[in-house]
Parts: structure tokens; sequence; C-alpha cells
């Protein structure tokens, strides 16, 4: 069993920056594919970014990339998203996700597929 808690939310003006943290319990933090996720308000979750159980795999989406960087420390139990250039659509509640994949190189970008979800943190981006 994993429980993740997101931090670093809040609000911000179009342009800024925030750092979301995610904390992992549990001794097998490092077995994990970690994933970021958002939804925003009457839109379905979508895939923000992941990152494979060393970091030496990550993924973007098309829309976030060039502006978030994930990053994990493995001996913190941690995963973050570090978020610049922020629009106002990256307006949402961001989720971070683990999905046992220990020693894979690949990465998860379906929802569906991960098996432990935090119960997320506001991101609001005014213009």
């Amino acid at each position: 069993q994993v429980q993740l808690v997101e931090s670093g939310g809040g609000l911000v003006q179009a342009g800024g920056s925030l750092r979301l943290s995610c904390a992992a319990s549990g001794r097998t933090f490092s077995s994990y594919c970690m994933g970021w996720f958002r939804q925003a308000p009457g839109k379905e979750r979508e895939f923000v970014s992941a990152i494979n159980w060393n970091g030496g795999s990550t993924r973007y989406a098309g829309s976030v990339k060039g502006r978030f960087t994930i990053s994990r420390d493995n001996a913190k139990n941690t995963v973050y998203l570090q978020m610049n250039s922020l629009k106002p659509e990256d307006t949402a509640v961001y989720y971070c996700a683990a999905d046992f994949m220990p020693l894979r190189m690949e990465v998860t970008t379906t929802p569906n597929l991960y098996d432990y979800w935090g119960q997320g943190t506001q991101v609001t981006v005014s213009s």
C-alpha cells in the first residue's frame, strides 16, 4: 500500500512558477513510476508528466513541455513537478499517482494503469 500526499499548489499570476511535491509512504517508492495528472472543471483528467523508477526516463504532455520539469528523490520518497511560465489554462487540480514498475525504463501515461493516487492540490493561474 502506498499513500500519496501532494503539496505546493496555490494561486499564482500568469508567467509565475510553482513547485509541487508528492510525498509517498512505504519503503518501495523506488519501485514505482510516478506520474502527475491534472483535471480542470468540466474536463477529463489528463496526463501531465511521468518519471520512471530511477529518474532515467521522463515524459511530458505537449502542452507543458519546456515549461514543466519532473524529478524525484528516492531517498526522500518524493516526486516533484517544477512548473514555470504558468498560463491560465494550467489551472486545475493536480494529482500525483504511482504505478508499480520496478527497474523499467518506460513510463506510464494512461491514468487507468496507475495503482495509487493522491488527493490532489489546486493550482490556479490568474491572467
